[in-house]
């Protein structure tokens, strides 16, 4: 078993993430894992990413707050709003954005593979 305390999880910077925290929780620099990470981010207001597309597949799960999130694959493009415990998943290749357009912080968690899968 390993533990990662919130206190000791390590920062971490993402392309294209702007006015967001992000703190890993499991593999990488917080630890081992063989096939995915965790990592646990803060979203200020009018904080988002890229709309950017990535070969791994990526679990969001909403724990505060209210998150706007789009997604485009093969030029469909959608947007949901997620509240708290609502998740998502965006497939490999597919675009993602995700959005604070509220006047509060959002806390979301992401899951993903360590590496893309093999072809």
């Amino acid at each position: 078993m390993h533990v990662t305390r919130l206190k000791e999880a390590p920062a971490y910077e993402a392309p294209n993430h702007f006015d967001m925290r992000c703190l890993r929780l499991q593999g990488k620099e917080a630890g081992p894992s063989v096939q995915m990470w965790m990592g646990m981010s803060q979203i200020l207001p009018g904080g988002h990413t890229g709309l950017d597309d990535s070969p791994m597949e990526k679990l969001y799960l909403v724990l505060e707050g209210q998150l706007h999130m789009v997604g485009e694959l093969d030029g469909v493009r959608q947007e949901q709003v997620l509240g708290p415990y609502d998740s998502c998943r965006f497939a490999p290749g597919e675009k993602r954005q995700l959005i604070n357009r509220g006047n509060r912080p959002v806390l979301v968690a992401l899951v993903m593979p360590t590496a893309p899968p093999a072809p």
